[in-house]
């Protein structure tokens, strides 16, 4: 009996018979000893693939597995695409990585296949943030640059996020162009592993220095700063890159006065105080808050392992600590940005900011409240990245983020940024602080002013071949009957990225939608709730994003109103079958 697929079989007869390592060999023949099939079926079914985050998976040996030779065969698809764009030229390209395991061994398998390639190397001898490499690809000329990161995913993980001359992720058509040079490499031969010594420059604290300076400069509020100095922050990295950056930031910003939580200080691939080391997950921030409870802190930031996200926790009216969602965190962000750069008259008509099309309408509200240009994008960084490349020298980029706690300021780096976010945030609560007031009473006055949006993430995960198959089915189903209602209120738009059309479902009359084609849903009802559907791009997940809004009447009615909206969501959510 056949118990596995022809073609899983002919990889691992390939895997097998090929030039690997005699170790891999030994973990591929264990798990066909133990007739482990379904693993070696989703280790072996297809080749990893470029997502909105680059290349991610779990790892171990196989084409569908995070390892030496995946990463080599990206490594020299990339410089294949390099070689073939940039004909002779002297390419030079910068690698970080982040504390997970394996992270350094294969940013030097990165190094090694580059160098072999005749590429110039800029190689950071340690750990470092993933916008620190985007800051050093634009500022050392390089053509492209990887990031050895599977970002806030569990300790399993890994991944390799290619960028290109920009700082930015590759974006279409060059990221298809890559994809297509990793998937012409046929064999393991192919792969150059001999490392040219010539080839590697090491760099670290000289470049620390040049981005620090560069993002000091961005500081709109530094009079404030200087006021409340000693503002209380306690900072987590979450056991990530962010220790090696963030406290050097907030005190070149000015602030003296921050507690690190030294249980999850040092860098560490296991993440051993916490479940999911994700500052989206309230589990991961509760030993930050056990310790601003005990020294009455103004502030807490964690950052996840490669410190391109940031969450934050706040007192509530009441005393209590909360924890902001990447929207809240975002429409503040933006709030006082554009409140600060008004106030200091530094808005010309020539600024803008951005989110993506699944972050919370109320900062496009914000936007048009005070007169500052404003774009959407599809969801994933890279796409934020790519505008502000477009319109680097014409318009002025503010800030810009998304829901899932990732934001930039400024136009030093083309991908979110834990750092100069954390730093912002810090000076921000400052700022209120130094008018007698709070982030969380801000975020009331914010919703005062231009409406309460409330939003909710639910997060589906269906792992392997099958659950793939399954995500495709419900997008599917969703695309071909979508919701008559949601929350009682009649849905009147469908739009579908995949097809980039907009359906007006009272007319059923359709408009093109101006963005590049991606496999999300979006339903909007009459009141102005919005539910978006999107596969995934880097995890085995499909997620459903809900944002409902409404009048907030006085400060006073918030925890009654915010109630009224939590039951909102509910009854959304069961119209939709979740």
């Amino acid at each position: 009996m056949q118990e596995l697929d022809a073609s899983v079989q002919q990889k691992v007869n390939t895997w097998l018979n090929g030039n690997y390592d005699a170790g891999v060999k030994q973990q591929i023949q264990k798990l066909l000893d133990d007739k482990a099939y379904t693993e070696i079926t989703d280790s072996f079914y297809r080749d990893l693939e470029f997502g909105t985050g680059g290349l991610r998976g779990t790892m171990g040996p196989g084409s569908n597995r995070i390892n030496k030779y995946t990463i080599g065969a990206a490594t020299q698809g990339l410089c294949n695409h390099l070689k073939k764009t940039y004909p002779g030229e002297k390419v030079k390209v910068a690698i970080s990585h982040d504390s997970r395991n394996n992270s350094d061994l294969f940013a030097r398998i990165t190094a090694e296949v580059f160098s072999a390639n005749d590429v110039h190397v800029y190689f950071f001898k340690e750990l470092r943030p993933t916008p620190e490499l985007s800051f050093a690809i634009r500022h050392l000329g390089c053509k492209s640059g990887v990031m050895i990161t599977a970002s806030h995913n569990p300790k399993e993980y890994n991944g390799y996020k290619a960028y290109g001359a920009d700082g930015g992720q590759f974006v279409s058509p060059e990221d298809v162009a890559v994809m297509d040079e990793v998937a012409a490499i046929a064999s393991v031969d192919d792969i150059k592993f001999n490392r040219v010594e010539a080839n590697i420059e090491l760099i670290g604290e000289e470049i620390d220095k040049l981005y620090l300076d560069a993002i000091t400069t961005l500081s709109v509020s530094p009079e404030a700063i200087k006021r409340q100095k000693d503002l209380k922050i306690v900072y987590s990295p979450i056991h990530g890159t962010g220790i090696t950056l963030m406290p050097k930031a907030l005190a070149q910003f000015g602030f003296n006065n921050v507690t690190i939580v030294e249980e999850q200080a040092t860098p560490d691939g296991n993440f051993p105080t916490v479940i999911y080391p994700n500052p989206e997950e309230k589990e991961a921030l509760t030993l930050a808050m056990k310790k601003a409870k005990e020294i009455d802190a103004d502030l807490v930031l964690a950052t996840d392992p490669d410190a391109d996200r940031v969450g934050i926790a706040v007192k509530n009216t009441a005393g209590e600590w909360v924890l902001l969602n990447g929207n809240q965190t975002g429409s503040l962000l933006i709030n006082y940005l554009l409140t600060a750069w008004q106030e200091r008259g530094k808005l010309t008509g020539k600024e803008y900011i951005v989110k993506t099309i699944v972050t919370s309408n109320l900062i496009e509200q914000i936007a048009n409240a005070k007169g500052v240009k404003f774009f959407n994008t599809l969801t994933g960084f890279k796409y934020i990245g790519e505008l502000m490349t477009q319109l680097s020298g014409k318009e002025t980029f503010i800030g810009g983020g998304e829901e899932s706690y990732g934001y930039l300021i400024g136009e030093f780096v083309r991908d979110k940024d834990a750092i100069v976010s954390g730093a912002f945030i810090a000076e921000m609560t400052a700022f209120y602080k130094d008018k007698g007031s709070s982030l969380f009473e801000a975020l009331v006055e914010t919703y005062l002013e231009y409406g309460f949006y409330k939003e909710t993430l639910i997060s589906i995960t269906k792992k392997g071949q099958s659950g793939a198959q399954e995500i495709k089915a419900m997008m599917e189903q969703y695309r071909n009957n979508p919701p008559k209602t949601l929350g009682g209120s009649k849905v009147i738009a469908l739009k579908d990225y995949e097809f980039r059309v907009e359906t007006d479902l009272d007319t059923n009359t359709t408009k093109p939608i101006d963005l590049p084609k991606s496999d999300v849903l979006q339903f909007i009802s009459e009141d102005g709730t919005v539910v978006s559907a999107r596969p995934s791009g880097t995890e085995p997940k499909i997620k459903f994003y809900c944002s409902v809004n409404t009048k907030l009447a006085n400060k006073n009615a918030f925890a009654e109103t915010e109630a009224v909206l939590d039951k909102k969501i509910e009854v959304v959510m069961k119209d939709l079958g979740l």
